[in-house]
């Protein structure tokens, strides 16, 4: 096997596939959503030291709707 090819003998780079990145963001966001709900079950705003859970659950909650709006945006300008 060898690790270095000429560029005579490489393949040609295969075409980037078109991905739905909006999927992705939907699922990983209700995901979080449900951490938030099953934080807040669990008393993660008690003052138990749990509180990074909330946090942790609402940051990532944020992130998937901002990447969300981020894909929105983008599919608008192209």
């Amino acid at each position: 096997m060898r690790l270095w090819l000429k560029d005579s003998e490489r393949r040609p780079d295969p075409e980037p596939v078109r991905a739905d990145a909006r999927k992705a963001l939907v699922v990983g966001s209700v995901a979080w959503l449900v951490a938030l709900v099953a934080a807040l079950l669990m008393g993660a705003t008690s003052g138990q030291g749990l509180g990074w859970w909330f946090w942790c659950s609402v940051i990532g909650l944020g992130l998937g709707v901002l990447g969300l709006a981020w894909v929105r945006w983008r599919r608008g300008s192209s």
